[in-house]
């Protein structure tokens, strides 16, 4: 959320990208292509690991999922990351409101799990309200990521917190991770309340 008062016009923050999703491959259809190139299986090992040897990997044999979104962190430097547990009932989370001090910088990490197939073009998009109106619209290009048996993670860029007495107060946020393929891997409500310090 970049600085500035409550009655500034909304703010978007979309990565500008000429990115095309490349035609869908199975893990499977990877591993078998182009054997015989020594520097293209060199690249296929460091990006696939074990997935590169064809056993599949399954994290959550009873979740169906490819994408399992675990949390969400604020970070902020110096002090103990802010933490929203997204394995919980997410209708609970929105009734839960997480203070943030005013003008601090700040990212966000989502930890995840990829499991089964490989992942492509996965994004992290942000809308925060005011009293009902829209502030800010964020949308992230996280990138593509092949199944692992350890957790994965994201960080956006810094940003900055408004500041202000007008900046303060109570600010909805509704967050998605999405991909090329318009698949909703999770959707959830949350809310955050800027103040002029930290509880």
């Amino acid at each position: 959320m970049a600085g500035g008062d409550a009655e500034t016009p909304v703010i978007e923050h979309e990565e500008e990208s000429t990115y095309k999703p490349p035609a869908q491959k199975t893990l499977k259809d990877i591993v078998e292509a182009d054997k015989e190139d020594e520097s293209l299986l060199k690249y296929k090992q460091a990006l696939l690991g074990q997935a590169l040897t064809g056993e599949q990997i399954i994290v959550e044999p009873e979740n169906p999922k490819n994408v399992i979104v675990k949390q969400l962190a604020l970070v902020v430097e110096g002090r103990p990351d802010v933490v929203l547990d997204l394995t919980t009932e997410l209708k609970d989370l929105k009734k839960k409101t997480f203070t943030v001090k005013e003008g601090i910088l700040y990212q966000i990490r989502i930890d995840f799990f990829v499991q089964r197939e490989i992942v492509t073009g996965l994004k992290y998009v942000q809308k925060i309200t005011r009293l009902g109106a829209q502030v800010e619209k964020i949308s992230q290009m996280v990138g593509s990521y092949a199944p692992k048996q350890e957790l994965q993670s994201y960080t956006t860029p810094k940003e900055e917190m408004p500041s202000g007495m007008l900046a303060r107060g109570t600010y909805g946020v509704k967050s998605l991770f999405t991909d090329d393929d318009q698949l909703e891997h999770l959707k959830w409500e949350w809310s955050f309340e800027i103040k002029k310090d930290w509880d």
